[in-house]
């Protein structure tokens, strides 16, 4: 009977090593899945036990149609829209945090992305660091509440196009319509009046070598684009009280 006892407990303790060593190699494989998602499309799942919360990097030059080059950095709109349809179906990821720091760039892929976040049911955060500039704008007011830090900046200018240009009425035409659907969207996701939005995107006596405005942390806030200053600490706590609250 004993030597049945213990051949059970030797038989036991071989169990829980085996099932031991597969927790960590689950747990390096997740590890590394996690470190091929930020390397790849800089995003990130992050699960503190209780509330899972999906990580959203913008930065660098938003990418459209056409590729730019390899010494450049950029958010890809088709790596970032799946993950943003993922988000909306997965049962386990109760929210988005989206850190941005972009100089701009493709207006159709950056609309693009900021309906995206704009359209999710799950509560969205955004925190603008280094800058938010020109389609950068739209990003940062789609999510329901949006932060800046002290010194980030937000960059706000008419559209511009490059290459060839048929000097018609219709380009014209073309460009306002585009230029109304960015101006709509900002004012539908900020607090900020189309009047005034027009006022700082036509302003000549601020950039040197172009017309526009540059908000610079607390201007942001107070001129109604953003909803507050603070860092990636307060982020985390206004996203979890939305999903506590939506919950």
């Amino acid at each position: 009977m004993e030597k049945k006892n213990r051949e059970f407990q030797v038989y036991q303790a071989a169990g829980e090593i085996r099932d031991s060593v597969g927790e960590q190699e689950q747990d390096g494989q997740e590890q590394k899945e996690r470190d091929r998602q930020v390397e790849d499309y800089g995003q990130l799942t992050l699960d503190d036990g209780e509330i899972r919360i999906h990580l959203l990097n913008i930065i660098g030059e938003i990418e459209g149609h056409e590729c730019l080059p390899s010494n450049s950095k950029t958010t890809k709109y088709e790596h970032v829209i799946p993950q943003l349809a993922a988000l909306e179906d997965s049962r386990r990821v109760q929210g988005l945090l989206v850190l941005i720091n972009t100089v701009g760039g493709d207006v159709e892929s950056g609309l693009a992305i900021a309906e995206m976040i704009a359209s999710l049911s799950k509560p969205t955060v955004s925190l603008v660091l280094g800058g938010s500039h020109s389609i950068g704008v739209p990003l940062a007011v789609s999510t329901d509440y949006s932060l800046i830090v002290p010194t980030g900046t937000m960059m706000i200018h008419p559209v511009r196009m490059n290459g060839l240009i048929i000097g018609v009425a219709q380009t014209f035409e073309y460009f306002q319509k585009i230029q109304d659907r960015i101006s709509g969207f900002i004012t539908s996701h900020s607090r900020i009046s189309e009047e005034r939005l027009m006022k700082l995107m036509l302003e000549t006596g601020e950039l040197t070598k172009d017309v526009g405005s540059v908000l610079v942390g607390k201007q942001a806030v107070e001129e109604g684009l953003i909803d507050g200053i603070g860092g990636i600490c307060d982020a985390f706590e206004k996203l979890r009280e939305l999903i506590r609250e939506r919950a």
